[in-house]
């Protein structure tokens, strides 16, 4: 199945997570590409909307592969063929510092007037617009449980199945709409992926903030 575009895929994880709706969970997304598809969901269900901030570890000349994933206190998850494509600790530790770095920049972008919302006690929902190796949900998800959510929750339209194995232990439901084996790149499954930018992130964050005010 290919999706017209983010939109359409979050509509249709709508469908999934009527449960929540009136209950006012908490929708987060990964940015900046989900961040689209966070508002729309927040906006079904009543909930609030806001971003959790993680960075791909790339690989050693690869920065498109990931090896790991950092949240924005340092935990970092570590992919176990890391090592095989070169990321010695050496480099993973500079990798890490850059990418703390790049979320220092987006979270005083994303954020400025307010803190992140708490999820402490909240049904949260993470969500993506795919999932390849899932490092970067998988630190989203340490991230937030760390904070004591009432229930956590992935939520992607589409992702490999090992990847939907290895993430559901970091997650009390992971709801996926289709796993596929021909997987290559999360953008194969849409017919519009367009490019999301910090400003879009931005007016989205500064929408749903008044919204919620």
């Amino acid at each position: 199945m290919l999706y017209r575009n983010r939109e359409e895929a979050a509509r249709l994880l709508v469908e999934k997570l009527t449960e929540f709706k009136g209950k006012n969970p908490l929708i987060l997304a990964i940015p900046r590409g989900a961040a689209p598809m966070a508002k729309l969901i927040a906006a079904h269900l009543g909930g609030e909307m806001d971003v959790v901030l993680v960075r791909k570890l790339g690989a050693p000349g690869n920065p498109e592969l990931a090896i790991g994933s950092v949240d924005e206190t340092g935990w970092a998850y570590v992919a176990d063929y890391a090592g095989s494509v070169g990321g010695t600790e050496d480099y993973l530790e500079a990798e890490k510092n850059r990418q703390l770095e790049t979320m220092r920049k987006r979270r005083s972008q994303y954020t400025p007037v307010r803190p992140p919302i708490d999820p402490a006690g909240r049904i949260v929902i993470v969500v993506d617009d795919g999932l390849a190796t899932g490092a970067t949900m998988i630190s989203a998800l340490h991230a937030i449980r760390a904070k004591a959510p009432e229930l956590l929750i992935c939520a992607v339209p589409v992702a490999p199945p090992d990847t939907i194995d290895t993430v559901s232990r970091y997650a009390d439901r992971v709801i996926c709409l289709q796993t596929r084996v021909d997987f290559y790149a999360v953008g194969q499954f849409y017919l519009e992926f367009p490019q999301v930018s910090d400003e879009e992130v931005v007016e989205i964050l500064r929408e749903s903030t008044v919204r919620n005010a």
